[in-house]
C-alpha cells in the first residue's frame, strides 16, 4: 500500500537517518514485530525494556509509512466524544479510555526525555464550536470530563475572540497536549532496542504467518523463515489486509507546513493546538521553530494516484480555511502532502488478538486521530498480553466489542 503523498514533512526535515540490514537467513527470536513506524517502535521499546528479545520487521525503510506523514497531535480527546463513548459503553469505560489517553502522553514525555532531541513540547488544546448547533454538545462534554477531574475549561465567545484572534461560539480548553516528531522519535527508540541486544530489520517483507500452538512460524518473501513465540502485527493501516474481515475504513487525510513564523503573527498558537467540532475537522499545530502545521480536509479517496494528485489542491484549501479563520496569518505551503489513515466505528483502537490467529499474534492497531497516544497505550497492554498479566483495557480495546 503506497501510503503518503507529497512531501511529508519529517522525512524531508530529518531524512533517512539511519539504514537497517535485510534479514536474508533463517532465524529465531521471543517476539517478532511486524511494522517499524512509531507503533511498532514504542511496542519494540516496551518489550525489550522489559527482557524480551525482539525482532523488528519492517517493508520498507523505518519510519517511511504513515509514520512520516503524521501530524503527530498528542491529545487525550479521542475523536469520539467522551459522552458518546459513555452512550455506546458505560461511563466507566469512556473514562478508562480517555484518562488512559490522559496518562500516555506524560508516559511519552518520559520517553522522549530519554532520547535525542525529538521536538516534544506540552502544549495546550482548543477544541472550538464551528457552529452555534455545536455548542450544547460541547458543553456536555466538558461538563463529563470536568465530573472526572479533566483540567479543562469554557471559553465563550468574547474569550475565544480576545485569546485567539478568532470568530467562535465557545470552546473547549484542555491543559494537556502535547506535540513531537514522530519520524525522529522512532529512529531514536529503534536505536535503544538495538542496543538492548533486539534486531531491526528493513526492507525485509513477511510472505505467510502459519500459528501453531508451541509458537509461529514465518516465511519471507526472500524465502528465509523466521520462528518466535509471538507476532505484533503493527503494520499500520496494512495491518488489516492479515484479516478477512474489514475492522476500519481506510481514509485519505492531507496537511501543510509554512515557513517558520514571527511568534507575534502566531500568538496563542504558539503553545495550542486547535481543532473544530465539525467533520471532518480542521486543525493545526506549531512545531518547536515557528511553523505552523495545517490538516485536514479528510475525504473516503482510498486510491493512492487519486490521493496524490489532490495533494495541491487540498493544501491551497485548507491554507484559505485558516486565513478566513485567522485573517493575520498569511499561509504559504512550503510542503503538502496527503496519507492514509483508517477510521474505526466508534474511534477506538484495536489491540490483542483476533480469533483468525489465536494468542500467539496480537495486533496493534492505533487507529484514530490520536494514534501515537493509543500506541504508547498498546505497548504496555501488549506487554501485559504476551507475560500472561491481565490489563484494564484489554477487553474494551480488543476485537471483542465487534461483538456488542
Amino acid at each position: 500500500m503506497d501510503l503518503k503523498s507529497g512531501y511529508p514533512f519529517w522525512a524531508v526535515k530529518n531524512g533517512l537517518l539511519k539504514t537497517f540490514p535485510q534479514l536474508v537467513r533463517d532465524h529465531q527470536c521471543e517476539v517478532v514485530v511486524i511494522g517499524g513506524g512509531i507503533t511498532g517502535a514504542l511496542i519494540a521499546d516496551e518489550l525489550s525494556r522489559n527482557g524480551h528479545h525482539v525482532v523488528v520487521l519492517e517493508r520498507r525503510d523505518v519510519g517511511w509509512g504513515s509514520s512520516a506523514a503524521s501530524t503527530a497531535l498528542l491529545q487525550y480527546e479521542i475523536d469520539t466524544h467522551m459522552t458518546d463513548l459513555a452512550k455506546r459503553y458505560g461511563e466507566a469505560d469512556a473514562v478508562l479510555a480517555y484518562r488512559a489517553c490522559a496518562d500516555a502522553i506524560g508516559e511519552l514525555e518520559s520517553l522522549a526525555a530519554g532520547m535525542g532531541d525529538v521536538d516534544f513540547e506540552r502544549q495546550k488544546s482548543l477544541y472550538y464550536a464551528s457552529s452555534e448547533d455545536d455548542v450544547a454538545s460541547l458543553k456536555e462534554e466538558l461538563a463529563l470530563r470536568q465530573k472526572y477531574g479533566f483540567d479543562a475549561d469554557w471559553l465563550d465567545r468574547e474569550a475565544v475572540l480576545k485569546e485567539y484572534g478568532f470568530a467562535a461560539p465557545g470552546a473547549i480548553l484542555t491543559h494537556l497536549a502535547a506535540s513531537l516528531d514522530p519520524y525522529r522519535m522512532a529512529y531514536q527508540l529503534f536505536a535503544k532496542v538495538v542496543e538492548r541486544g533486539g534486531e531491526v530489520y528493513d526492507r525485509t517483507q513477511v510472505e505467510t504467518l502459519v500459528t501453531a500452538e508451541q509458537g509461529v512460524k514465518l516465511t519471507l518473501t526472500n524465502g528465509a523463515t523466521l520462528r518466535c513465540q509471538y507476532v505484533v502485527m503493527a503494520a499500520g493501516y496494512e495491518s488489516q489486509s492479515w484479516l478477512s474481515e474489514s475492522v476500519a475504513v481506510n481514509r485519505s487525510s492531507y496537511a501543510l507546513i509554512t515557513d517558520p513564523l514571527p511568534p507575534e503573527a502566531l500568538g496563542m498558537l504558539r503553545h495550542t493546538m486547535m481543532w473544530e467540532s465539525a467533520r471532518p475537522y480542521l486543525y493545526m499545530r506549531t512545531t518547536r521553530d515557528g511553523r505552523l502545521l495545517v490538516g485536514g480536509d479528510d475525504d473516503d479517496e482510498d486510491i493512492p494516484k487519486r490521493r496524490d494528485a489532490r495533494v495541491e489542491e487540498k493544501a491551497a484549501g485548507l491554507a484559505r480555511k485558516v486565513e478566513e479563520l485567522l485573517p493575520k496569518l498569511d499561509i504559504n505551503p512550503t510542503f503538502s502532502w496527503g496519507g492514509t489513515f483508517a477510521e474505526t466505528a466508534d474511534g477506538l483502537p484495536f489491540f490483542g488478538p483476533h480469533e483468525e490467529y489465536g494468542p500467539r499474534v496480537q495486533f496493534a492497531m492505533a487507529y484514530g486521530g490520536n494514534g501515537i497516544s493509543y500506541s504508547m497505550i498498546g505497548a504496555k497492554l501488549l506487554r501485559a498480553l504476551i507475560e500472561g498479566r491481565e490489563h484494564a483495557l484489554s477487553t474494551l480495546f480488543s476485537f471483542q466489542r465487534l461483538k456488542r
